[in-house]
């Protein structure tokens, strides 16, 4: 999946020899049928890199992978997800004569052969183009809504359809499944005719521009992804876009985007950039079209490379964009949302460190809390090498805002990481030392296997009242180095989801260094070579961190974060470093604090709200098949609606009842899982006030 707005990481320059061949016998390719007059072709540059990044990434991967059949056979499996994770476009006989090549690929990889990519591709590309023809053809006349059929929106187990007749009356009831999504959002049946058309014509449009540098990066990728799902190789024309999008300033709508099938997916926002601010994205939402300015046509993105979608999405400073939204927690009768957006530079203060004061009223004695939010962990690496004394830095913003709450006299801090993707590990390593007198923070293990253990050195300590951290799913890399250093300290309560589990360490290579002779641009890889593991052995990787207390969430890991993902490396443990444990947290008080959480669960209407609306969200969830019939699919709209508002009503009135102390401030975020994280950390203030009391008695 190939991504833009990623922060730029070291290269790595590795020494091979491009011209060098397996030492074993080559294999003879598996013989293709003839190639038509139109059918895309590799060149021996692709043939060349092949051979290369096949050495690359056996060699120097973290996975330390071999080539085998079981491999050829997660490739072969991953390039058809990539040319059709729907299961529309290809025949179950297209399929079947791909088998093949299913055991050969490996051997294809390292003897520089790209016949089965190709051969491959040019089926697929033909059934694209039957595709259009019976578009346009069934386009031709308006849909009725009126007979009672359903189409099941869930294609992931579904099998490829046997025959003609088959697809074509799958296809019928995609296209009036969109269809009747556009109806119900009010267009008249002319309208959504109209815009059906342009976007398959567009859509189309794309598809007869795909080149030959296409179908080898989408290739390469089916490798990359099977040793794990950050192994990427990029094309030349995806690197030079990747590394201009690191030269620029941001100018957009401040979005990670990537690949997701035939769908545009925001993996991640930019925090102080316009989609983070205006509070209506979530990483994991598809932009399925794109319009220019108030009045412009809306463009359908489905089927769109990123790089395509990017130049629509991007745009010059104060003007508008309108973006046609499914978002991730929709569910299959939901129609899709616009969001109206103004595209502007990213404000870099606003992806800073910032607190707040709530007060939370618990057993009858109010607390006053410090919330110090951290969008991600950043560091102004330049003027630190310039040997800077006010070095713009995650740590020396937290450091500056809790010793601003020390002077307003808190009686605790919540550090919200939220949403948090990670940043600078050095961050991670000197935040975490704010709290700690000193030690060790993180290993870092490299595919050799030799550990290195990374330490906060500082012996002094900015804050040692009580603590609590609060993350969730999308809490990610350098907020899971940070939240498992204070948990296995036992510096403070973590709270809240469990987070990512992203725990590998990617760097970049220039193919271009290592192919000098080719007069062509031959692109970058990157890929996997270090994993972090905690001070007590256990990796990141995979299962994140647990929290002490867990409230619920909408975001599964079996659809989000690293174990979403089939190739993610495992969790694993290696041995634990000596670190000196706090007595700042314990079992029996982490117990303590779980029940009390537990008994509001019960009683506190918010949170019975939230809790149930997850589980009433994850039963809907499971329901992926929608009805065709107009009057039943537009009442399972209305009543989805009518429910979504009661449930804003009831917060509503809640927030004005006994049962959700708090202050104006809290009440006006109506963020019930802060409220919540502040009243766990009162719990705990008082519950530790009272062992005091006691000894001192």
């Amino acid at each position: 999946m190939r991504k833009y707005l990623i922060t730029l990481i070291p290269v790595l320059m590795l020494s091979l020899q491009p011209d060098s061949r397996s030492s074993s016998a080559p294999v003879p390719p598996v013989t293709a049928k003839a190639p038509a007059a139109d059918d895309l072709k590799p060149t021996m540059t692709q043939e060349h890199v092949e051979q290369v990044v096949t050495q690359l990434l056996t060699r120097h991967h973290y996975r330390k992978v071999r080539l085998s059949d079981s491999l050829s056979a997660v490739v072969w499996d991953n390039y058809l997800k990539e040319m059709d994770a729907s299961k529309v476009y290809l025949l179950a006989s297209d399929v079947a004569s791909f088998e093949k090549y299913k055991l050969q690929i490996d051997d294809a990889l390292v003897n520089g052969d790209l016949t089965a990519a190709f051969d491959m591709f040019n089926v697929f590309r033909k059934r694209l183009a039957e595709r259009s023809e019976f578009v346009k053809q069934t386009l031709s006349k308006p849909f009725s809504f009126s007979a009672d059929e359903s189409y099941n929106t869930d294609r992931e187990k579904s099998a490829w359809p046997k025959n003609l007749e088959e697809q074509n009356d799958l296809w019928r009831k995609m296209l009036k499944n969109q269809a009747l999504e556009l109806k119900l959002t009010g267009k008249a049946d002319t309208a959504v005719m109209s815009l059906m058309s342009t976007r398959y014509k567009s859509l189309e449009r794309r598809q007869n521009r795909i080149k030959s540098e296409d179908v080898f990066q989408m290739y390469m990728n089916a490798f990359g992804e099977a040793l794990d799902p950050h192994t990427n190789y990029f094309a030349p024309r995806t690197a030079d876009l990747f590394n201009q999008e690191m030269s620029q300033s941001l100018e957009g709508i401040g979005a990670l985007l990537q690949e997701d099938g035939e769908y545009t997916k925001i993996s991640d926002l930019v925090p102080g950039g316009p989609a983070f601010r205006s509070k209506q994205f979530t990483k994991g939402d598809r932009i399925i079209g794109v319009a220019q300015g108030d009045n412009g046509p809306m463009v359908s993105i489905v089927g769109f490379q990123v790089d395509d979608a990017v130049k629509l999405i991007k745009g010059p400073k104060g003007t508008v964009v309108r973006l046609q939204i499914r978002p991730a927690t929709a569910l299959a009768a939901d129609v899709p949302k616009e969001i109206r957006i103004v595209r502007e530079k990213i404000k870099l203060e606003e992806q800073r460190a910032h607190k707040e004061v709530i007060d939370i009223n618990e057993d009858g004695r109010t607390y006053k809390l410090g919330v110090v939010t951290v969008p991600l962990f950043y560091r102004d690496f330049d003027a630190a090498r310039r040997r800077e004394s006010d070095v713009a830095s995650t740590t020396t913003d937290v450091k500056r805002l809790i010793d601003s709450l020390k002077l307003q006299k808190v009686d605790g801090v919540v550090l919200d990481l939220r949403g948090n993707g990670g940043g600078s590990l050095i961050e991670a390593i000197n935040l975490t030392g704010l709290f700690i007198q000193k030690g060790p923070v993180v290993q870092v293990r490299d595919s050799g296997g030799d550990t290195e253990v990374m330490a906060d050195n500082d012996p002094s300590v900015t804050y040692d009242g009580p603590l609590a951290i609060l993350v969730d799913r999308f809490s990610a890399s350098a907020s899971e180095i940070f939240a498992a250093a204070i948990q296995d300290y036992k510096r403070g309560i973590i709270v809240g989801g469990q987070t990512f589990g992203k725990g590998t360490v990617q760097t970049l290579v220039d193919l271009n260094n290592m192919l000098p002779k080719e007069q062509d641009k031959v692109g970058q890889v990157k890929m996997t070579v270090q994993k972090f593991y905690r001070i007590n052995g256990s990796s990141t990787q995979h299962k994140g961190v647990t929290p002490d207390i867990l409230l619920p969430s909408r975001f599964s890991a079996e659809e989000y974060g690293e174990s979403a993902q089939a190739s993610a490396l495992p969790w694993d443990q290696i041995a634990s470093t000596r670190f000196d444990v706090t007595s700042f947290i314990n079992e029996k008080l982490t117990t303590r604090l779980r029940e009390k959480y537990e008994q509001r669960l019960k009683t506190d209407v918010d949170l019975k709200r939230e809790a149930q609306a997850v589980v009433d969200f994850k039963k809907a969830k499971e329901n992926t098949t929608v009805s065709l019939l107009e009057s039943k699919r537009k009442k399972e709209k209305d009543d989805a609606d009518k429910k979504l508002a009661a449930l804003d009503k009831s917060g509503a009135t809640d927030s004005e009842t006994p049962e959700t102390p708090s202050t104006a401030k809290a009440k006006k975020k109506k963020d019930t899982y802060l409220i919540e994280t502040g009243r766990i950390l009162s719990d705990m203030i008082g519950m530790q006030g009272k062992v005091k009391t006691a000894m001192n008695n």
